[in-house]
């Protein structure tokens, strides 16, 4: 039988990318809010551009907060302290343009009759679709791609944050392309590395470098081989970085934050939003289901639909892909992930303890796919529940 060889490659982007940025902003203040308001509504988004951060958005809390400070911090955390850099914690001017949540939007939300509202439950914080997703490619049952590619930025960050390499500078993006055949990872064809760095380091210094302390330490030894292609820094020279190269805005590397294009995304942004968003909290429903359902062998891989009518609080669609790997009928799959889980979004807050200021750990290097128990989505708690339902 002749093998089906395919080449697929994902991308993740590091902390000091100009969207990274205003991602942990946005989240920071998320945290900032739920620490004294676990009922916060947060929707927070940033723009940062040379020395200027915008933080505005719709917020409704009891929380007293300084966003400067937070903005300041978080950008400090990241490590834009370098008096190279025109972007810097101490030197960015920050301003704030923040309103309170709608009243429209809010009584859809709050668990309460309105007028012209047909239930008097907690709604769904806006329409739309979301998707869940897991494989049995790694360990934490996540597509090889975007995890290689995580692997590789979070080392990078690692490393830089120690200080030993004092040219590393935070903006960094990886890029790993994995060669599949009949459906498994056998090898590793292209790997990109491209970081911001001091302008006194040599280009060959930062190639060395990056293969030999990051790239064949971190990526499986059995996939790189003799045809696999190194790219690091490929345009010559990454002196300028971060939001002075390039303007940074929340939400806009869903890609990157979700499963690396190999399992859908809705659309919607996870970052700067509260639980009531089902933009994020379904989101992260999704996976935890998708996982229990390749943790429980009933599938090798697996993608969860769900849609949303704003202000209603069930869910209008529920769908589960197993693309053939299935060891029952998808059918049988979604009737028993219908009996195990709810999918109502006050229902997903409290099944996944979502009032918490956790966020900041989900900004960078994926949502997905992390060994943290506050990340509760990554349990594989409801594996003998869903056993159980198909049997």
């Amino acid at each position: 039988m002749k093998k089906e060889r395919y080449i697929f490659s994902s991308e993740s982007v590091a902390e000091g990318h100009p969207d990274k940025v205003c991602d942990t902003i946005s989240d920071a203040v998320l945290d900032a809010c739920l620490k004294q308001d676990k009922f916060s509504r947060v929707a927070c988004e940033c723009y940062a551009k040379s020395n200027i951060v915008i933080v505005g958005g719709e917020i409704t809390t009891k929380a007293k907060l300084d966003f400067v400070k937070i903005a300041r911090d978080a950008i400090r955390e990241i490590g834009y302290v370098n008096d190279d850099d025109v972007f810097h914690a101490d030197k960015v001017f920050v301003n704030v343009i923040v309103t309170q949540q709608s009243p429209d939007i809010a009584q859809g939300v709050d668990a309460r009759k309105a007028s012209g509202k047909k239930t008097a439950q907690q709604g769904a914080g806006d329409q739309g679709l979301m998707f869940g997703y897991a494989c049995n490619e790694t360990p934490e049952l996540m597509p090889a791609p975007i995890m290689y590619a995580h692997r590789l930025g979070r080392e990078l960050t690692r490393i830089r944050k120690t200080g030993n390499v004092p040219w590393l500078r935070p903006d960094a993006k990886s890029q790993v392309s994995v060669v599949y055949e009949n459906g498994k990872p056998v090898a590793i064809s292209n790997v990109v590395i491209s970081t911001q760095h001091s302008a006194d380091v040599s280009h060959r210094e930062i190639e060395k470098f990056c293969i030999e302390n990051v790239i064949k330490k971190i990526l499986p030894a059995r996939l790189l081989t003799n045809q696999t292609e190194f790219l690091i820094n490929p345009t010559g020279r990454f002196v300028v970085g971060g939001p002075q190269g390039d303007t940074g805005l929340t939400g806009r590397k869903i890609i990157v934050d979700s499963y690396g294009g190999m399992g859908r995304h809705g659309g919607g942004a996870f970052s700067g939003k509260d639980p009531t968003k089902v933009d994020r909290s379904a989101a992260y429903m999704g996976r935890w289901v998708a996982k229990n359902i390749v943790a429980a062998k009933l599938a090798t891989k697996c993608e969860v639909q769900f849609a949303y009518a704003i202000g209603h609080p069930n869910p209008v669609s529920v769908h589960v892909d197993t693309f053939g790997t299935g060891t029952v009928s998808s059918e049988k799959i979604t009737q028993a992930v219908n009996r195990v889980f709810s999918f109502q979004p006050s229902d997903i807050i409290d099944q996944l303890n979502l009032r918490r200021p956790i966020y900041g750990k989900t900004t960078n290097y994926g949502h997905f796919g992390k060994n943290d128990k506050d990340l509760t989505w990554e349990r594989t708690d409801k594996v003998a529940a869903l056993k159980k339902a198909v049997s």
